[in-house]
C-alpha cells in the first residue's frame, strides 16, 4: 500500500503517519504532483488555518493535482475543512471537492471554543469509511469550524448542534475528528479508509 500524506504544513503529519505504522502502512510525507498521483491512497492532513493552508498548496501547484485525483483521498480535520468550497476562516475559496461552506461555531449556548475533546459521532448513511466498528464511536476533536449537515454528510456529531463528523463525494472523503488521536475508533477509520 503506497500511502502519500500531502504537506500542507499540518502540525498533526506525524501522528498520522505514526498512526498508519501502527495499522503496518509506511507513509511518504509529500508535495511533489508525481509522488501524490502515483499513490493507492492520499492523506491530506491538517491542523491550523484555512488560508495558510490553501496558499501552501497553491504556492506547490496541487490545487489541481489534488482535484484532479482519482484514487481514495481523505481529509483530516482541517484537511476535510479543505476539500469543501469555502471557509468562514478567513474567506477563503478551498478546493470546491465537497459543496459545502465551512462556519465558525457560534459561541452561545456556555459552548467552548474551539470545540476540544471527545465527542460521539454517528453515521447515518451506510458507507466504506465507517463500516462496522466505525460506524458510531467517540473521537477526537480540535476546532473552530465546522462543515454544516448537508448532501456528502456520512456522520455526524453534536456540539450545541449538529455539524458533520464525516463526508463523502466520490473518492473524496474527509472527518473532521483526528483518527490519529481516537483510539480504537479512529484506528478503525483508518483501516477501513486503506481496505481495498
Amino acid at each position: 500500500m503506497n500511502v502519500a500524506l500531502v504537506d500542507a504544513g499540518g502540525a498533526n503529519i506525524g501522528s498520522v503517519r505514526y498512526a498508519l505504522q501502527r495499522l503496518g502502512v509506511e507513509s511518504t510525507l509529500a508535495s511533489d504532483a508525481a509522488v501524490i498521483r502515483a499513490a493507492d491512497r492520499v492523506i491530506l492532513p491538517g491542523v491550523g488555518a484555512a488560508a495558510p493552508a490553501m496558499a501552501r498548496l497553491r504556492e506547490a501547484g496541487l490545487v489541481g493535482v489534488i482535484r484532479s485525483l482519482t484514487q481514495p483521498v481523505l481529509g483530516v480535520c482541517l484537511g476535510m475543512q479543505l476539500l469543501c468550497t469555502r471557509s468562514d476562516e478567513g474567506n477563503v475559496t478551498c478546493l470546491g471537492l465537497i459543496d459545502a461552506n465551512v462556519q465558525r461555531f457560534g459561541e452561545g449556548q456556555g459552548l467552548r471554543v474551539p470545540h476540544i475533546g471527545w465527542n460521539q459521532v454517528k453515521g447515518i448513511v451506510p458507507n466504506p469509511l465507517l463500516a462496522e466498528d466505525a460506524n458510531e464511536g467517540w473521537a477526537y476533536f480540535v476546532h473552530s469550524y465546522a462543515v454544516p449537515v448537508g448532501a456528502a454528510t456520512l456522520a455526524t456529531c453534536d456540539y450545541g448542534g449538529e455539524f458533520s463528523a464525516a463526508v463523502r463525494h466520490g473518492n473524496f472523503f474527509g472527518v473532521q475528528y483526528h483518527p490519529e488521536r481516537s483510539a480504537a475508533f479512529g484506528l478503525a477509520t483508518l483501516r477501513n479508509f486503506l481496505s481495498p
